[in-house]
């Protein structure tokens, strides 16, 4: 009999990007950068960046590709309903950290609906932020505070009139702990500053309505869709009650039990929680980072310590299992409640 495989411990995996940042990544992962265009490091990813056949993918710290890992026991990974899943080496869900030292685009992620008909696939790429870190002042920019004309949006962005798109959404302060559900379709963009850890549908979708502080083109903004297909993925209307998708789950103090980080809209897409001491996960993929020394509990006598920093991919063979040591904090990502069963189900809008 196969013996089921143990928790992963995962190599860095700093991704190159057109804007600054990372340094805040090396410092909590205890890495170093080699360029400072290092903004993003991707967790256990088995998703490739758009265009790429491998940038990207994560590693264990034994060099093999966390994806071929997966593939080849999907059962001890992700559970007997693997069948399901949309590829080889399927998590449901990309878990990055996202460190930002300058401000990211206007942009958005088509829903599920859209990228099924017109790009192959069935996620889209609903996201969510739990801020680690904020500058004073920085914020997030989410969806419109008033309904805009389609028309009158296509020729603002073809002029890259940033103060117009900027001014007409909703502005949301960065606060340490806080969790911010993005619902595919909704326009958004980062100030600089922040450092948050991203966890989305497993897609390397955007399109970009603000190119012109980033590396790409207007060619290279639209999905090789054209803006005029593109564009259908594109919420116009009033974001009616931002405040519905923030969270505060705090960061400061001691962790405790398992606390959900992000708002209840977010459970069907994939989970976030912080977990202290006693904390108890139920079986099921997990991806792990560590914020403090901890130690892991598993079924039988399987026992794992993790070092601040390090980030372990969890398999459901692990069974239940609890944080043991004193001081433990953990951030825990995880597939949307129901996943793989969830995945051809339409976005809630």
């Amino acid at each position: 009999m196969q013996n089921r495989p143990l928790p992963r411990i995962m190599a860095p995996n700093l991704i190159d990007h057109f804007y600054r940042g990372g340094d805040r990544i090396a410092a909590l992962r205890g890495i170093d950068q080699t360029s400072e265009f290092q903004p993003e490091e991707w967790l256990a990813a088995t998703t490739t960046r758009a265009g790429e056949r491998e940038i990207g993918l994560a590693r264990t710290v034994d060099g093999e590709l966390f994806r071929d890992v997966v593939g080849a026991d999907p059962t001890s990974w992700i559970g007997p309903d693997h069948q399901r899943t949309a590829y080889a080496g399927d998590i449901g869900l990309l878990v990055k950290l996202l460190d930002a030292r300058q401000r990211l685009p206007v942009h958005v992620h088509p829903q599920r609906a859209f990228a099924s008909s017109h790009l192959d696939c069935p996620y889209g790429k609903t996201e969510s932020w739990f801020v680690l870190d904020a500058e004073p002042g920085s914020a997030f920019h989410l969806g419109w505070t008033e309904d805009v004309d389609p028309d009158e949006l296509d020729r603002r962005r073809d002029a890259q009139d940033s103060e117009w798109m900027l001014s007409r959404m909703n502005r949301i302060e960065a606060r340490r702990g806080m969790g911010v559900f993005v619902p595919a379709g909704t326009v958004h963009a980062i100030d600089a500053g922040i450092f948050v850890a991203e966890v989305q549908e497993p897609t390397d979708f955007s399109l970009l309505l603000e190119w012109s502080i980033t590396t790409s083109t207007r060619d290279e903004s639209h999905l090789e869709l054209g803006f005029e297909t593109a564009m259908q993925s594109v919420s116009t209307s009033t974001l009616t009650d931002p405040d519905a998708l923030v969270t505060y789950g705090g960061l400061d103090g001691e962790a405790s039990g398992l606390r959900p980080l992000l708002p209840p809209a977010a459970d069907r897409y994939f989970r976030l929680d912080r977990a202290g001491a006693g904390a108890e996960v139920g079986a099921g993929f997990a991806i792990v980072l560590a914020l403090s020394d901890s130690a892991l509990r598993g079924a039988g006598t399987q026992n794992l310590q993790l070092q601040r920093g390090e980030v372990v991919a969890v398999p459901a063979s692990f069974g239940p299992w609890a944080a043991t040591a004193d001081g433990t904090d953990l951030i825990i990502h995880r597939p949307g409640i129901g996943w793989p069963q969830t995945l051809g189900d339409a976005d809630v809008v």
